[in-house]
């Protein structure tokens, strides 16, 4: 049940990061982006991928759990992207 309601956390901060991408890349600009935020929830992300890695019942179960880390794999990609979009509008500004 933990991993379900985990997955649910998830998957709703997870739908807010494309919808972001497609809105910075079109506004080609930085404004109502922080880059501090992006920041700190990559190293969230990453700290709940290493969470999963390193927990001993989990990994034990990696055959029958193996979603969660997916989602959380797929929320850093996006996450990412919208890194990439942060950084191409930055150049756009100062040019």
């Amino acid at each position: 049940m933990s991993e379900l309601l985990e997955i649910i956390m998830l998957v709703c901060f997870g739908v807010s990061w494309p919808v972001n991408a497609v809105k910075a890349y079109k506004a080609r600009n930085t404004k109502g982006t922080s880059l501090l935020f992006l920041l700190l929830i990559f190293t969230g992300y990453v700290a709940g991928i290493g969470s999963k890695l390193t927990n001993r019942s989990y990994m034990a179960q990696i055959d029958k759990k193996w979603y969660v880390l997916i989602v959380y794999v797929i929320n850093l990609v996006s996450l990412i992207v919208n890194l990439l979009i942060y950084y191409r509008n930055r150049k756009l500004e100062s040019k």
